[in-house]
């Protein structure tokens, strides 16, 4: 279908639901009042979720790369994090950003995942508290003033009067979200006469298909609570509906790890959604020995005859299950996860295409980019650094095709002169333009794409390191197009008979490759005075070696080795070649990350060495 038809369809199909929405909200009340109920509360969470996380500021992601150390307080943090935020959906994609950007391991954020799942149970306690015969708009009308005028003090002003804000919308929503079940008379799930385990099966798909359209398990609980207060739901109803709520809340996450995570976070994703659908089947299959236990402990609790609270009980306790059943798991579950999904390999260099046919053009793509770390500043700039060392990767691999030399002899520790000497070992060199196009350009394309998505506000450091980090993939750009050029010239005379310009061109091709080799060594040096020395001095030395090689040239032409041409032909590339080190030297220059994201390293580092001790 063509792509005009398909916005034109989508266009009426979304006036058709919303004229059909409208038209039941005219035809009855209750249902209006419910929905209206639904939305305040979902607009809460909302300014509740950004709120919190404003005040934060950069401290959950320090708490998070500091607490992965040990699986314990790998838990503690999840439960910690997603009581104070009251979103396991915000936690888990969080962890997924900094797993997906080398800032934690794998098993770490395994058990930030369990953690998270346990601490979406204390929002459940707060609704079930809340969702008594109490009314809150009383306390939610003082707060949306105080909320108000919070605004006016202050960027930390206004993030708390937004979580002021949050919570008295929720206390709105809780009491038109009971008044709309109370006036919502066509709808009485008690009277469902669905038996057994095709009627428990029945409650938990409903669950679940409301908490993916609603993108919220709270609001999902919160809708089962109100049922069961107004009687319009059974207990054990409620309780199917709890573990369908529970697995629907892992699949956004997953939707998102899976198909906007590299490999890392894919893997995390897949963890939280084999956590929860364990865990839900476990429940199902003790759903009788639950109650019973629910009912028991209520009972001794006090609130027997609360079935409010008894869902919320239930739902920590099946909860609960879950992470005692898993937790002896989690070492195994990654390296499971890890031969699941292998990482990707890298395409290999094409094989050039007969005469006459055109080559297929598959192009290597981002490694290190997530749509989950765009939820974080730093998580973001830790994955555009490791992108772009994966760019540097494949650039340094494409200039070297270009010089008709194998890309391994960039970390050998002696490079092997008969290979500088000689020509291809084919007979010709690589299409570098054809390597481009397959091994950069894409990468390019999808570093400049993910860095135009960033949304968070960034301070000065971060800032300078996103201008920096576009510079730096430019310079590899255009080190590669520099070499595209250089390779016209010296294919051929690489493939020529032994005359004193073939042998110019070998010296040329010695020079530009020593070059690029010293460069390779540096960006290996942990020492950051001692590689800015090496720099110096190779920068000395590529001067002098241009200097030397621009005299002997013409030289050469006064003894009448050369003739015009060739020796404009040479200067041209030695000037190409001069800019391909340029380029690449100057990559160094924007190599400095934001000071926040090398403390969240030295903090995760620290947290790595305590699980390689552990």
């Amino acid at each position: 279908m063509p792509r005009t038809a398909t916005r034109h369809l989508r266009l009426v199909l979304a006036v058709a639901a919303a004229a059909a929405l409208a038209w039941s909200f005219w035809s009855n009340g209750g249902w209006l009042q419910l929905c209206a109920g639904l939305a305040i509360f979902l607009f809460g969470m909302q300014c509740l979720e950004e709120g919190l996380r404003q005040l934060a500021g950069g401290g959950l992601e320090r708490l998070l790369a500091r607490s992965t150390g040990t699986p314990r307080r790998g838990l503690l943090f999840g439960i910690a994090a997603t009581t104070a935020l009251q979103s396991s959906t915000l936690v888990s994609l969080l962890t997924i950003a900094f797993i997906s950007s080398g800032l934690i391991q794998l098993a770490g954020g395994i058990a930030v995942i369990f953690g998270a799942n346990l601490g979406a149970t204390s929002g459940i306690w707060l609704l079930a508290l809340a969702g008594q015969d109490l009314s809150l708009s009383p306390l939610a009308l003082p707060l949306l003033v105080f909320g108000v005028l919070a605004g006016f003090t202050g960027p930390r002003g206004k993030a708390m009067g937004r979580v002021v804000l949050g919570v008295a919308f929720i206390f709105l929503g809780i009491d038109q979200i009971k008044a709309g079940f109370g006036q919502f008379g066509g709808l009485d799930l008690a009277e469902v006469r669905a038996e057994g385990a095709a009627g428990t099966a029945l409650f938990v798909l409903a669950g679940l298909a409301v908490t993916v359209v609603l993108q919220s398990s709270h609001a999902t609980l919160m809708l089962t609570l109100a049922a069961l207060a107004g009687g319009q739901l059974q207990l054990e109803q409620g309780l199917a509906i709890a573990i369908g709520s529970n697995v629907g809340s892992s699949v956004s996450t997953a939707f998102v790890g899976m198909l906007g995570g590299n490999r890392e976070g894919q893997r995390l994703a897949l963890a939280h959604a084999l956590f929860n659908g364990v865990t839900a089947v476990v429940a199902l299959a003790l759903l009788p020995a639950l109650t019973w236990l629910t009912r028991t402990l209520a009972g001794l609790a006090g609130f027997g005859d609360n079935p409010l609270l008894q869902l919320a009980l239930f739902h920590t306790l099946f909860n609960a299950g879950g992470v005692l059943l898993f937790w002896p798991w989690q070492r195994p579950l990654a390296a499971l996860l890890q031969r699941w999904l292998p990482e990707r390999a890298e395409p290999a260099v094409p094989a050039s295409a007969p005469p006459g046919t055109t080559p297929a053009l598959v192009r290597v793509h981002a490694r290190h980019l997530s749509g989950p770390a765009l939820e974080s500043a730093d998580a973001a700039a830790a994955a555009v650094a490791l992108e772009l060392r994966h760019l540097g990767q494949l650039s340094l691999e494409v200039i070297c095709q270009a010089l008709c030399l194998p890309a391994d002899q960039l970390a050998a520790a002696q490079a092997d002169e008969a290979l500088l000497d000689a020509g291809p070992a084919d007979g010709r060199c690589f299409d570098a333009e054809l390597l481009y196009q397959q091994r950069v350009k894409g990468v390019y394309g999808d570093l400049l794409a993910f860095m135009s998505r960033l949304e968070l506000p960034l301070d000065a450091e971060h800032q300078r390191f996103w201008s920096a980090a576009q510079m730096a993939a430019l310079e590899m750009v255009n080190a590669v197009k520099g070499a595209k050029h250089l390779q016209k010239n010296l294919g051929q005379r690489l493939n020529g008979p032994h005359t004193p310009v073939r042998a110019a061109y070998v010296a040329l091709r010695r020079q530009l490759f020593g070059q690029i080799r010293a460069l390779h060594a540096v960006a290996g040096e942990g020492d950051a005075d001692a590689a800015a020395r090496r720099l110096e001095a190779l920068d000395r030395q590529a001067a002098d070696s241009a200097a030397r090689f621009r005299d002997a040239l013409f030289e050469q032409v006064r003894r009448g080795v050369f003739d015009g041409l060739e020796a404009g032909s040479l200067l041209n590339d030695q000037g190409y070649a001069e800019r391909i080190y340029r380029s690449l030297r100057q990559v160094f220059a924007f190599a400095e990350e934001p000071g926040s994201l090398q403390r969240l390293r030295r903090l995760a580092g620290g947290a790595t060495a305590a699980i390689d001790r552990a």
